[in-house]
């Protein structure tokens, strides 16, 4: 009996510590994916989101890179409305997806936002396209009232679901292919 106490003890000390640490500003770097910049603004009727990354590729996803194999970045801002009676309600999700390929050909690279598309000359260029956002739209203004608490999840990775079958298949084992953030920002 003391020792299930201890351990019940200890799992609630790990588990505030671990929501304690998910909170506030971002943290330095997580998954081969540092977090600079995460802000949300309410502005035109909107809850507007602004977010700065920087992508720490490994040797292996450069090289994928390089011989033309697209890569897919996925960006996720979740709003939720907490309630101490159920489940926290989501009140609204946004989600952007960029694929980045490289173009051997003309020698340039292809970043792609839905039907939006841009060429540039650089790998880093390339990068700093998928990396950054100034006034995403994840919500309107009537979502959110003004009175109640709110927290958005945001999330930032490289989706390897997309990548070709047979570079899926060894993926699961490999760290260098794991790059993602994931924060939650309270809302005032």
């Amino acid at each position: 009996m003391p020792r299930r106490r201890a351990l019940a003890g200890w799992l609630a000390a790990s588990l505030l510590v671990t929501a304690l640490g998910s909170q506030g500003a971002p943290a330095a770097q997580a998954n081969g994916v540092e977090l600079r910049t995460l802000d949300v603004v309410r502005q035109d009727n909107a809850l507007l989101l602004n977010f700065i990354v920087q992508p720490n590729l490994s040797r292996a996803v450069e090289d994928a890179m390089q011989r033309g194999i697209p890569l897919y970045f996925e960006a996720q801002a979740t709003v939720y409305r907490p309630r101490w009676y159920w489940r926290d309600e989501r009140v609204a999700r946004a989600t952007r997806v960029w694929r980045l390929a490289y173009q051997p050909l003309t020698s340039s690279w292809r970043i792609s936002l839905g039907a939006l598309n841009q060429t540039v000359a650089t790998a880093q260029e390339a990068l700093d396209m998928v990396s950054r956002t100034v006034g995403w739209k994840i919500a309107e203004a009537d979502q959110v009232e003004a009175g109640d608490k709110y927290y958005i999840e945001f999330s930032y990775r490289l989706d390897s679901t997309q990548l070709p079958r047979p570079m899926q298949l060894d993926l699961a084992a490999q760290a260098d292919w794991r790059l993602q953030v994931e924060r939650t920002l309270r809302l005032d």
